[in-house]
């Protein structure tokens, strides 16, 4: 495909998308109908899409519009493309700009263009983020970093770097984790390298890592909320005996060939049958949450958030503390964690958990930021008090 093809397809896709398909559904799509597609050029038409996600307020305004092709020619704008270029009209590629496209278009003036956020997020944002809020949405506009957990279980981190670089996927050590590792190229050639199909590395947020990385000894350690299982394996490559369990089963469905993959055994339990699993000496809830932490990965998420969906997830983050309580044992811990950077979902959360137990107290808490290094992630570890 030629570039202004690749800007045509990506136009397509984001189409679809205002009609309101989902990206992944839109891109998937896109895919099926076109065979002639490359790796690269699919790999270049869903860098395209994402980008525009991220900044799809802003984008709006600098294309004049709010559909696909002004979105696109928002965002080449802001990137300071030749858009006579893209925009020839030759073969497959996209039609040349009008005069209209041409004349219309403006700089994001107000704060929520500025930092491409919905007008009712950016109270939260100032105030669970104080003077880091600006930083922090002008940061949840980037692509966000790969980066792999080392399985301590089996190598090291620097045997890991070179078994990676044999396979063309160079990365580096990351600050937040021992076992973290940032990819800085061939990240796309993960997957199918051997570090990767012979359990060597996961595909884990840094922040992710520290969090379990954070805790102390081992035992038995239920992760709560498993989904497809990150922080379960994480846990069995720090050398805990693991049980796994989410609400909805069919979340976990990938956990047993991943945790094959990387030499763990983990239990995993339905809730009809979690009461048979005794208590644990560490019960870790990753509970469900905005994700506004990790809006780099999922920008559609943003957008798509209401006042009214964040109360449900406050409420459904308090049900999953209560119910994690009974399976942890005398003098156990309780871990709870979101990649949320909103306090309403983090300190707010467990301040009032603690209000509520006040036989429970908090032993440790962490956040970290969105930077460079990794996603935006809560942690909160509490225990019973003497």
């Amino acid at each position: 495909m030629t570039p202004g093809a690749r800007v045509a397809a990506a136009i397509d896709v984001l189409d679809a998308i205002v009609e309101g398909a989902t990206a992944e559904q839109a891109l998937s799509r896109w895919a099926r109908g076109s065979r002639y597609a490359g790796s690269k050029d699919r790999a270049a038409v869903r860098d395209y899409v994402f980008d525009v996600l991220r900044h799809w307020r802003s984008d709006a305004l600098r294309g004049g519009g709010e559909k696909g092709r002004a979105r696109m020619i928002g965002r080449l704008r802001a990137q300071g493309a030749d858009l006579e270029v893209l925009f020839d009209g030759a073969g497959y590629g996209a039609a040349p700009l009008s005069e209209d496209e041409l004349s219309v278009g403006a700089a994001p003036q107000d704060l929520g263009s500025r930092w491409d956020m919905p007008d009712w997020l950016i109270p939260l944002l100032q105030h669970s983020l104080g003077d880091d809020a600006e930083r922090t949405a002008l940061a949840l506009t980037d692509r966000a970093p790969v980066t792999l957990r080392v399985n301590a279980a089996r190598t090291t981190a620097e045997a890991a770097i070179d078994a990676l670089a044999k396979a063309g996927v160079i990365a580096s050590t990351n600050a937040r984790a021992a076992t973290a590792l940032t990819v800085t190229e061939g990240a796309r050639r993960i997957r199918n390298s051997v570090p990767y199909q012979t359990g060597l590395v996961e595909l884990q947020d840094a922040a992710s890592q520290a969090a379990v990385a954070g805790l102390c000894g081992t035992g038995r350690a239920l992760d709560f909320c498993a989904g497809g299982g990150g922080k379960a394996l994480a846990l069995a490559a720090a050398g805990w005996d693991v049980t796994a369990h989410d609400i909805a089963p069919d979340r976990m469905q990938d956990l047993p060939a991943r945790a094959a993959r990387g030499g763990h055994e983990i239990t995993m339990f339905a809730p009809d049958d979690l009461a048979s699993a005794g208590q644990f000496d560490l019960v870790f809830c990753d509970a469900p949450c905005s994700g506004s932490g990790t809006w780099r990965r999922t920008p559609e998420a943003k957008w798509s958030l209401t006042a009214e969906r964040l109360a449900d997830l406050c409420d459904t983050q308090a049900s999953v503390l209560e119910a994690a309580l009974p399976f942890v044992v005398s003098g156990g811990s309780l871990v709870y964690a979101t990649c949320s950077i909103l306090e309403e979902e983090n300190a707010a959360q467990i301040a009032h958990f603690l209000n509520a137990h006040r036989d429970w107290r908090q032993s440790a808490a962490h956040t970290w930021p969105v930077d460079a290094a990794g996603d935006g992630f809560f942690c909160a570890h509490l225990t019973q008090r003497a």
